[in-house]
């Protein structure tokens, strides 16, 4: 009996801790530009071989915590305007496309910049891409950058391509690869999305919401650890008074 609740309780403190990993980690990308808070799902398990059989109104199954994924909250942030013409944010759904080192990766952070070599990278100098795959490149002395709501770049250079932002039926099928990079998923071409120029994405982390959550999972967690020492001190209890009885 006691080793069945220990066990139900250790289930639940590590479900409790992978979840203040997650809300930390949505804390300290509270100011991230395009960055979608996450949250943990979690589910009853049910041990199919271990029962309690203590009393005779038939098996008593043992439930157990378990954390079965996290889910991206891919609600829209706050957009700010900056004046940047490079700073560009999504109003709809999409994403934009940029080339890693792996491969395609999608983003909301749309704090652009134009690099050395002329290329219109992220703020980790991945390449932006346009819809037919190719970074973006501007000449030295280009001015009047100006990006429609439909992607289209235009420069004192003239047409410059059509940004590549993508949409995707089932976002949650996307992984996370760095604080706002996902890959995965089945892309296409957005049709519900806008660029906005001169504005950027704030992080839709609710900071009160987030804290709030925390004070909840610390107490529950530390309520839990209170219960776990005093069965641990009816265990050792009983285990002296056996050895006192047969002495």
């Amino acid at each position: 009996m006691i080793e069945n609740a220990q066990l139900i309780g250790l289930s639940r403190q590590m479900a409790l801790r992978r979840q203040m990993d997650v809300l930390a980690n949505n804390m300290a990308n509270i100011n991230s530009t395009g960055f979608k808070a996450e949250a943990v799902l979690f589910e009853e398990y049910i041990m199919p071989v271990a029962a309690d059989r203590t009393f005779p109104r038939g098996d008593q199954p043992l439930s157990y915590v378990h954390d079965w994924a996290t889910m991206h909250d891919l609600a829209a942030g706050s957009i700010t305007q900056t004046g940047n013409p490079l700073d560009l944010a999504l109003s709809g759904e999409g994403f934009f496309a940029v080339e890693g080192p792996e491969g395609e990766r999608w983003t909301r952070n749309g704090v652009f910049e134009i690099n050395a070599q002329g290329t219109l990278v992220t703020q980790n100098g991945y390449p932006v891409l346009s819809r037919t795959g190719d970074p973006i490149q501007f000449d030295v002395g280009e001015t009047d950058i100006n990006i429609t709501a439909d992607g289209q770049i235009t420069s004192s250079a003239g047409n410059k391509g059509i940004l590549r932002v993508v949409e995707f039926a089932n976002a949650q099928e996307l992984t996370r690869t760095g604080d706002t990079m996902f890959t995965g998923g089945t892309p296409r071409e957005a049709q519900a999305t806008a660029v906005v120029q001169g504005a950027i994405e704030r992080s839709n982390v609710s900071g009160i919401s987030e804290m709030s959550e925390m004070i909840r999972v610390t107490r529950a967690y530390t309520s839990l650890a209170d219960l776990m020492n005093k069965q641990d001190e009816l265990r050792r209890n009983a285990i002296q008074r056996l050895g006192d009885a047969q002495a």
